[in-house]
């Protein structure tokens, strides 16, 4: 008998009801049982590269929800560090990095990404073993813009303005990190679906700080080239794009790069998203914020999306990852309101 993973349908191009849920950010500080894993872990990082606990914490969600796909639990900063950079996380203040300048950036060393980022596969293949045969298992990287931002600021901040700037003042030597990143990200997708994974997606969270020119330059060409590499090798797995706060430059963004779906934002207008699924899946959309306050907040917000959405192959998720300090009744009640169990 065929397993039905109803995530993979909705990739295909069929309209699913209910249609199927995950969430962004779904193993993480919100769960009780996510804190005390990552209190004995240690580190963030051991966290992301000891395949006994990332297994354990991927799994949490799934075992307390019973979500319709899971997510690799990793971070998009983990290919950087693959390449020789330092990277460490501190609470409140997230990644941080020493910045990159312009004349590092070609000596940066790709010939050891995969020995370093074995223990990611192993927990991919660990995964695919262990989670529901229902379950869709997704693998993920970071678009090499949104990576490239850390690299060069050093840590996040609230308009990447650092990034943009070096872009303008060093187009060859951007250029030369984005087209690197994509290669190695590919790479990465590509042994995350040896490893197991049914599908794949590329978080873009900042490109909706650039304009258009730099848009099409730094988010959509290195995302064409990662789709043109894993198709190549897998051309039939699911890539689902991410470009996060694109606004109007949603439009066209699938037919460039190549990706299967896109995940919406929870700013993109219903006209908008409507359009956007005419053409092929959608992902998304309800805000955090949403979740956070439950209520007729979220009742109003969850039973608006399925009414635009759900004739059309949907995913439903956040507009984003969901907050720490989400309650775990209101995902509850999210849950029940997507599947029509709600009383």
């Amino acid at each position: 008998m065929s397993i039905e993973r109803k995530m993979l349908r909705v990739l295909k191009g069929e309209a699913v009801s209910p249609p199927p849920i995950w969430m962004m950010r779904q193993a993480g500080r919100y769960l009780p049982e996510y804190r005390e894993a990552r209190k004995t872990a240690g580190s963030f990082l051991d966290l992301c590269y000891n395949p006994d606990f990332a297994v354990e914490v991927t799994l949490q969600p799934i075992r307390r929800f019973g979500f319709d796909a899971s997510i690799l639990f990793s971070d998009i900063l983990v290919i950087p560090h693959a390449l020789g950079r330092d990277l460490r996380f501190e609470e409140g203040r997230g990644p941080l990095m020493t910045p990159i300048e312009a004349d590092e950036i070609e000596r940066l060393d790709p010939s050891r990404i995969h020995e370093h980022l074995a223990p990611v596969y192993e927990t991919v293949r660990r995964l695919r073993a262990e989670l529901p045969a229902e379950t869709t298992l997704i693998g993920f990287c970071g678009a090499p813009w949104t990576v490239a931002t850390y690299m060069i600021a050093g840590h996040g901040t609230p308009d990447q303005a650092p990034a943009r700037l070096f872009a303008y003042r060093h187009p060859t030597e951007m250029r030369t990190l984005l087209d690197l990143l994509a290669d190695c990200s590919a790479d990465y997708l590509i042994r995350q679906i040896e490893a197991g994974a049914d599908c794949v997606q590329i978080f873009d969270s900042w490109s909706g700080v650039l304009d258009e020119a730099s848009f099409h330059a730094y988010c959509v060409r290195p995302v064409q080239r990662i789709v043109g590499k894993v198709r190549k090798t897998y051309p039939d797995v699911p890539i689902i794009g991410f470009p996060k706060g694109a606004g109007a430059q949603y439009e066209g963004y699938r037919n460039i790069t190549g990706v299967t779906a896109l995940g919406l934002d929870w700013s993109v207008p219903w006209n908008q998203a409507k359009r956007l699924q005419a053409e092929g899946p959608v992902q998304g959309n309800l805000d955090p914020l949403r979740l956070v306050a439950g209520g007729w907040a979220l009742d109003e917000g969850v039973k608006r999306i399925l009414s635009e959405l759900s004739d059309g192959p949907f995913i439903f998720n956040l507009g984003h990852g969901i907050t720490p300090q989400t309650p775990i009744a209101h995902v509850e009640r999210m849950i029940e309101l997507v599947r029509g169990t709600a009383g």
